[in-house]
C-alpha cells in the first residue's frame, strides 16, 4: 500500500506523490505522522538557502503513532510519541561533552533524512518521546520547537527580575515570552504584526512594540521604557540581519544576546566590535534542542504554555507545497500539517 508525502525533488520544486512506506529496520519504528510543523528553516530548505538532501521530504516538528516496529525495537505498536528529529552518534568529543548539537556527524530527520511530511516515517528508537495519555498530537508536533527555546532560555539563565526582550512573534518568539514569563521575568516582545503583539500580550509580555513606529532603542531602552538603560537578556528570534543589529543596541551593558533565529547561511549583518567590547556583551547562538526534549513534552503536557493558542492553522500534505512556496500570512504563528 502507498504512503502519500510532500517530496522535494530539487530547490523550489516540491510536490505530493505516493511513495512505498519504509520499513524499520533493528532498533527503528515506524510512525504514522498525525502532525507535522512548518518551520522557518523549512522555507529555507525550499529555497536553497539552508543545506539539506534532496530530494528529501521535509518536515522536523512532528509527532504520531508507532505502527510497526523492527527487531529489538523498545517501542510498542500502537505507542503515541513526539520525535526528536535529531540524530547524533553520542561518542564524539561533543556528544561526550553534552553538546550533541555540535556532533560532526548529527544527522536530522526532515534536513538529511526523511522526515514528517508524510504519512509514514521511521525512526530510531531513542529519537521517540511518549506522549501522556490525552495529550494531542499537535502539541507533541509542537515539542521540537519548545525545546530549542528551552534551550535558548537555559544559555540565558532568566532569573526572576530578569528584563527580556524578544525580537520576533514567530512560534519561537510567542514560546519564548510564555517561558521568560514563567520564569519570572518582565518581557517586552518587538514584532512588527499586531495579532503577534496582542498574542503576545495575551500571554504574559509586558509590552510589546512594532518596530517600523519610530526609534525602538528609546522606546525600549529610554528612560521612559521598560527596560532602561537596556535589556539583561535579549532573544533574537526572526533570523534577519535587522534584528541581529538590534539585539546588539537593545542590550544593557554587561547583558546577553541569544541568537535563536535562523538566518540565511549567506546574511551578513554590520556590528561594531566597540559596541561589543565596551558594553562587554555575551553574545551566544542557541543551536538545536539538546538534551531538552524530554523536558519540552513534560512541559506541554503540564498545560502551563497554552500550545492551542500558537496553533494558527491546520492543512493537508496538499496544501503543503502552495505554503513552502510562499512567505507566511500576516499574524501566522504555526501551521500545521496534518497527513
Amino acid at each position: 500500500m502507498a504512503m502519500r508525502a510532500a517530496r522535494l525533488e530539487a530547490v523550489g520544486r516540491m510536490r505530493v506523490v505516493a511513495l512505498e512506506p519504509p520499513a524499520p529496520a533493528r532498533g527503528e519504528a515506524l510512525i504514522r505522522v498525525e502532525a507535522c510543523g512548518i518551520c522557518g528553516t523549512d522555507r529555507h530548505i525550499y529555497r536553497g538557502e539552508y543545506a539539506a538532501a534532496l530530494p528529501l521530504i521535509p518536515g522536523h516538528e512532528f509527532a504520531g503513532t508507532v505502527a510497526a516496529v523492527g527487531e529489538g525495537s523498545r517501542l510498542t505498536p500502537g505507542e503515541r510519541v513526539a520525535v526528536d528529529p535529531n540524530i547524533a552518534c553520542g561518542i564524539c568529543a561533543e556528544c561526550r561533552r553534552g553538546e550533541p548539537c555540535l556532533c560532526p556527524a548529527r544527522m536530522a530527520l526532515g534536513v538529511d533524512l526523511d522526515g514528517g511530511l508524510a504519512e509514514f516515517v521511521v525512526i530510531p528508537d531513542g529519537q521517540a518521546y511518549p506522549l501522556p495519555d490525552g495529550m494531542p498530537a499537535t502539541w507533541g508536533a509542537l515539542c521540537e520547537p519548545l525545546a530549542c527555546c528551552l534551550r535558548a532560555l537555559d544559555r540565558a539563565e532568566i532569573r526572576p527580575g530578569t528584563r527580556v526582550v524578544v525580537l520576533g512573534g514567530g512560534v519561537i518568539g510567542q514560546m519564548l515570552v510564555r517561558l521568560a514569563t514563567l520564569a519570572g521575568a518582565t518581557v517586552v516582545m518587538v514584532t512588527r504584526q499586531a495579532g503577534r503583539r496582542a498574542l503576545a500580550e495575551r500571554s504574559g509580555a509586558a509590552a510589546s512594540y512594532d518596530p517600523g513606529l519610530g526609534d525602538l532603542v528609546t522606546a525600549v531602552a529610554g528612560a521612559g521604557g521598560l527596560c532602561p538603560g537596556g535589556a539583561d537578556v535579549v532573544f533574537e528570534c526572526a533570523g534577519v540581519v535587522e534584528t541581529f543589529e538590534q539585539a546588539i543596541a537593545l542590550a544593557r551593558k554587561g547583558g546577553t544576546v541569544v541568537i535563536v533565529g535562523v538566518a540565511p547561511a549567506d546574511a551578513v549583518a554590520r556590528v561594531r566590535p566597540f559596541d561589543l567590547f565596551a558594553k562587554e556583551l555575551r553574545l551566544m547562538g542557541s543551536y538545536l534542542n539538546p538534551l531538552t526534549h524530554g523536558r519540552a513534552v513534560e512541559l506541554a503536557a503540564s498545560g502551563k504554555l497554552d500550545l492551542a493558542s500558537l496553533i494558527t492553522g491546520l492543512v493537508g500534505l496538499e496544501e503543503t507545497p502552495a505554503l513552502l512556496e510562499s512567505p507566511p500570512a500576516p499574524d501566522t504563528v504555526k501551521i500545521l500539517v496534518l497527513p
